[in-house]
């Protein structure tokens, strides 16, 4: 896992990567289901389609429902910035031309399997950390930091349990 920034003007970034025993297809039919998603998080609850979409598409948008034990609950809308099948699934929260995060599995064919990446980047646009950040200035590169330790153990813990599922063929 990697990190870099400190500042969330930074714009920074975390990712986790595995190795897993599966062919790039069927690990990217899992990370292209953004159902299954609440099944592998701790944070994201639940996520529909909008528009009367049932699947990726670039352009397509879907919601997102959250719980936090220290920012409580929310919802947001996220729109697909990048489907290229097998190898990239992104999506920008808010608003595409400044997101508030964006998110990204890729997966590469290597060594009879997949290299499974996923990512995420704040900002730049704005998002309850930048409410936070508002109210407390002095702490920012210490409130980013938290939050981008939570997203490292969410990330990793989500790249894991795709990995397994992949491995074990199912769902």
């Amino acid at each position: 896992m990697e990190w870099t920034g400190a500042r969330y003007a930074d714009t920074p970034t975390v990712e986790s990567r595995t190795w897993v025993d599966a062919p790039p297809e069927r690990v990217w039919e899992l990370v292209s289901d953004i159902e299954l998603m609440p099944r592998v998080s701790s944070e994201l609850q639940s996520v529909e389609w909008l528009d009367g979409l049932t699947g990726p598409a670039v352009g397509a948008r879907f919601a997102g429902h959250n719980a936090h034990t220290e920012m409580g609950e929310w919802s947001t809308t996220s729109y697909v910035v990048r489907f290229e099948p097998p190898t990239v699934f992104a999506w920008a929260v808010e608003n595409p031309d400044s997101p508030a995060a964006v998110w990204r599995f890729t997966c590469t064919a290597q060594d009879g399997g997949t290299l499974l990446t996923q990512w995420v980047q704040l900002g730049p646009g704005r998002s309850g950390l930048s409410e936070a950040i508002e109210r407390m200035p002095d702490k920012e590169q210490k409130i980013v930091y938290v939050r981008l330790r939570e997203f490292e153990s969410g990330i990793h813990a989500t790249v894991e349990a795709i990995k397994t599922m992949a491995e074990q063929g199912r769902e």
